[in-house]
């Protein structure tokens, strides 16, 4: 049973469940934000999690306040205009790898216009502002569960005309349970980026300018 505030009679402590609902984020996400640190917790004697409030708080805080507010809002479809570069939209919280991508990007793509988001909240704002030709998600990224935003991502009409591109660390099997997410998307291996990127790149551009 959750601890309660005597000041405000309020459970200044919530479940799992509780936190990933208020984050709109898969429970094993918030475990894996419990275990790196990122809020703060305890166990019960039965081995249940309880998150405190006030770090899930000042969590979304540093956020802009909840993970909801930042989701992207509808605008008027993109239209395609002549002679517009082509734009890609990382979304990946390794600097190594954002860097590693960036020279990748430039290299294939000199015209091609690069933002960059270093979490899936951001990112998720920022894929709804600019409504890129090609988004290269991680899957495993800190503020959101990776496979719900690459899912709400493939379903929203909002981004049906862009290009997905996975990138991860996962093998095949550690892949499994994302599968359902994966079903038909491009997926590049982190070692393989430098091989197997380009002609991704190169297809995407194709499909842009055709």
């Amino acid at each position: 049973m959750s601890r309660v505030n005597a000041n405000s009679n309020v459970p200044d402590t919530c479940s799992t469940t509780e936190a990933a609902q208020r984050l709109g984020m898969a429970v094993r996400s918030v475990q894996l934000m419990v275990d790196r640190g990122e809020l703060q917790a305890w166990k019960t004697p039965g081995g249940h999690r309880r998150i405190l409030r006030s770090s899930l708080d000042a969590w979304l805080a540093n956020r802009g306040g909840s993970a909801t507010a930042t989701a992207p809002t509808p605008a008027q479809p993109r239209l395609a205009t002549p002679g517009r570069p082509m734009t890609l939209l990382l979304i990946e919280d390794s600097v190594h790898f954002q860097n590693l991508i960036s020279l990748v990007v430039k290299r294939e793509l000199p015209e091609a216009e690069l933002h960059i988001a270093s979490d899936g909240i951001a990112g998720l704002a920022l894929a709804g502002r600019l409504e890129p030709d090609v988004l290269l998600i991680d899957i495993l990224l800190p503020g959101i569960d990776g496979a719900a935003l690459i899912t709400s991502l493939r379903s929203h009409p909002q981004f049906a005309r862009s290009r997905l591109l996975v990138i991860t660390a996962l093998d095949e099997a550690q892949r499994a349970p994302y599968q359902f997410a994966l079903e038909g998307v491009p997926v590049v291996h982190k070692t393989e980026l430098v091989t197997q990127l380009p002609r991704l790149l190169a297809e995407a551009a194709a499909a842009f300018a055709a």
